[in-house]
């Protein structure tokens, strides 16, 4: 046999043998297979004495996917759950109790709520030094002397508020309608000087149109600090209706808690006669500029004073409310009611004179300042 019959044969049988195999994988759509990761090595199998599966017959190395349909595998393996198997529809477990296991009954709970209750303060707050306080009450004077302070100290009060200032108010100044007849009302009060000391001017007086005027007076006083926001004030009263007559005064002014401005005083006339005057007002802001303000003025005597026509006792009272627009805070029209009663024998009086002791007054006016 020639080796060309030979090398025919040898051929002839490696095609044979080989189309079995490639009859399997006919029609058969094979991917790529993914390149197996290297395993790192494990510390132990965590299913050992587990009964598992057995574990598929491996394939012929020749052809690792002889007889196979493969799905598409992806290039990251999936990751495994740990919980799979496990029941979770329990409750998580709270978390440990950090007073589990103490003892409280060593410990002040009282000192605990009232901890708790106090303001925390300042981190660094720690009480002042014993030695404070403890020093002159000037120590600059000590080092430069009281001489070369005083210049320095005086020029601080002039630049804190102690210089002179003018200040001029007409608080009433109204016309009052009642019962047929229009009358007219002032009331004006003004003072010049420092936050410590001051000159004050006072008018106040009353009348009919038409008529001439029934009460009028003028003071001057002069007015000394005596705390905050209060002044004591002396002085004298000169009535200029009616009869002639002069009055020693003192009295109070400022502003009390709540903001009622208040002024009160005694007068003592030439004659020997006692009066006093209690007036007191509020202002209580409905806007920034509209102003609801009720005032009240008593007016009282020690004895029956005839020829002015006051009794002893509680001689009026007056009490009425004022709406005012500030169109600027200078200067503001206001309107009103006021009810007046004379009382006692200051009633006897005035009905003697043919007056009603009791009357209503309708106001309008303005109030302004500067």
């Amino acid at each position: 046999m020639s080796v060309r019959s030979i090398l025919s044969a040898a051929l002839l049988g490696s095609a044979l043998i080989s189309v079995p195999a490639f009859a399997q994988h006919q029609g058969h759509v094979m991917p790529a297979p993914a390149p197996e990761p290297t395993p790192a090595p494990a510390p132990g199998d965590p299913h050992a004495g587990q009964g598992m599966p057995a574990a598929p017959t491996a394939p012929d190395p020749a052809d690792q996917h002889a007889g196979h349909v493969m799905p598409e595998q992806s290039a990251t393996p999936e990751p495994i759950d740990p919980h799979a198997g496990h029941d979770m529809t329990g409750e998580a477990a709270a978390p440990a109790d950090p007073m589990a296991g103490m003892d409280h009954s060593t410990m002040d709970h009282g000192m605990m709520d009232d901890a708790a209750s106090a303001s925390p303060g300042p981190d660094m707050e720690t009480p002042p030094p014993p030695e404070a306080g403890s020093g002159p009450p000037r120590a600059a004077d000590a080092i430069w002397g009281a001489d070369a302070m005083r210049a320095s100290r005086e020029d601080l009060q002039r630049t804190h508020g102690d210089f002179p200032v003018f200040w001029f108010q007409g608080d009433r100044f109204e016309t009052q309608v009642r019962d047929g007849r229009e009358g007219y009302l002032w009331d004006l009060q003004g003072y010049y000087g420092g936050p410590t000391s001051r000159l004050w001017f006072k008018s106040e007086g009353e009348g009919t149109f038409g008529e001439p005027i029934e009460q009028a007076e003028v003071q001057a006083l002069y007015a000394r600090a005596i705390a905050p926001f209060w002044d004591l004030q002396a002085g004298v009263r000169q009535d200029l209706g009616g009869p002639d007559t002069t009055h020693a005064v003192i009295g109070v002014q400022g502003l009390s808690p709540y903001m009622f401005e208040v002024d009160a005083a005694l007068f003592l006339s030439q004659r020997g006669d006692l009066t006093a005057r209690i007036e007191g007002e509020v202002d209580q802001r409905i806007t920034q500029r509209l102003i609801l303000q009720p005032r009240t003025e008593v007016n009282l005597s020690a004895q029956d004073i005839p020829r002015l026509g006051i009794g002893s006792g509680i001689d009026s009272v007056e009490v009425g409310v004022r709406l005012r627009y500030e169109f600027i805070r200078e200067f503001a029209p206001y309107i009103g009611i006021e009810q007046s009663w004379r009382l006692g024998g200051s009633a006897d009086y005035a009905r003697a004179r043919g007056e009603d002791p009791s009357v209503t007054n309708y106001l309008v006016g303005i109030r302004f300042w500067f």
